[in-house]
């Protein structure tokens, strides 16, 4: 792949993500199938609109199959998994449509809480999605009514998946198949707080003495539906929090108001002010510390410990006891809020609102409400 970008005045390759090269291999695989010719590159549309052109190996046709594969490239950026054959098989099969599943060297979730489903291969969405756009596309080119069945394999996967954090999420026997945008672009953390600081210093300069700020997506998602605030007044700061708040009392805030979803927020009760999994990632001994002290016994303790996702353990304690759920989230919100105002010292005041997208807000501090209304201008 020749596409670059800038970071830190370093020009660094782009990479494409498992997600495309299980689509590439796919597309390749089902165009042989129903063909009969051999395909040795395939061109393909990744989500972020970049395309893509990639080099098909390791093809095997049989009667009624073909498998073959495409080598992950993840450009310059530091990835597990680059290198890595991943493999499609498609064959024939019953009904009608796509079936997309998992074989050697991908991971199956094996508890709830994750992108799929219990019991389903660690294939994401969006590569699922474009695996089967891929094959349909296919399908339409050679008017083929009847059903195919599309399995990707990693072989090394179950090797790398020792690297990763999937044995501790409950994705056993392999990696994931992961992307959102079938690209991966190397960014440095000194390019995202620049990024995040030239947003803050543009909020500053107009003026503003208060600020709001969310990790991402879903915090912007539930600013604007869940607290009725414009989504585009926020800062996204990602994982970096602390070095946020350091941006905001340099520049001169005087407020600022961090919503967030309990995934991220919850780390902050443990000190961390980067969020990012790298770094650590003791979201369920928080919460399970949290409870006990709460009052939750050691049964429900063992079973929070076990959980991948906080939405299930938040479940798990409001099933056992809803007020050792109250209990338990007032103390994580309260640690968390001190944490906060220690990094921002004299001058900056910082609120919060941790969040579900399933169960809404599960935390706020004392002044929180009187920011949103001064965010609204009530």
């Amino acid at each position: 792949m020749n596409e670059y970008k800038e970071v830190d005045g370093k020009k660094l390759r782009l990479g494409y993500t498992t997600g495309s090269c299980a689509a590439a291999a796919a597309k390749a695989a089902a165009y042989m199938l129903l063909s009969g010719r051999r395909k040795e590159r395939i061109a393909l549309e990744t989500p972020k609109g970049i395309p893509l052109e990639l080099d098909i190996e390791e093809i095997d046709v049989r009667s009624g199959s073909v498998s073959c594969a495409v080598r992950k490239d993840a450009g310059d950026d530091p990835d597990v998994t680059n290198g890595s054959l991943v493999y499609a098989c498609v064959s024939f099969s019953d009904g009608t449509g796509v079936s997309i599943d998992g074989g050697e060297g991908v991971g199956r979730v094996t508890k709830p809480g994750l992108d799929q489903p219990v019991g389903n291969a660690a294939i994401n969405s969006v590569p699922r999605r474009m695996i089967a756009e891929n094959v349909e596309e296919v399908m339409e080119l050679f008017d083929h009514r009847g059903g195919l069945s599309v399995v990707i394999s990693i072989p090394a996967g179950t090797e790398l998946a020792k690297k990763t954090f999937n044995p501790r999420f409950g994705i056993v026997g392999g990696i994931s198949v992961l992307g959102t945008t079938g690209i991966v672009e190397p960014m440095s953390e000194k390019a995202l707080v620049e990024t995040i600081r030239t947003e803050l210093s543009q909020k500053s300069a107009l003026g503003q003495k208060r600020v709001l700020l969310t990790p991402g997506n879903y915090g912007s998602e539930f600013i604007q539906m869940g607290l009725g605030l414009d989504a585009e007044a926020a800062v996204q700061i990602s994982n970096f929090i602390g070095d946020s708040i350091d941006l905001c009392r340099e520049m001169g805030f005087e407020k600022a108001l961090l919503v967030g979803h309990i995934g991220k927020l919850v780390k902050l009760a443990g000190g961390m002010m980067n969020t990012h999994s790298r770094y650590g990632d003791c979201r369920m001994e928080i919460l399970a510390a949290h409870a006990g002290a709460a009052g939750a016994n050691a049964g429900l303790v063992s079973k929070m410990l076990d959980c991948v996702a906080c939405d299930e353990a938040v479940r798990l304690m409001h099933e056992a006891d809803p007020a050792i759920e109250k209990r338990t989230l007032e103390r994580v919100t309260e640690r968390a809020q001190a944490n906060l105002v220690r990094r921002a010292g004299e001058g900056l005041r910082v609120e919060m609102i941790m969040f579900s997208r399933k169960f809404g807000v599960l935390g706020e501090t004392e002044n929180a409400r009187e920011y949103i209304r001064e965010f609204r201008g009530d």
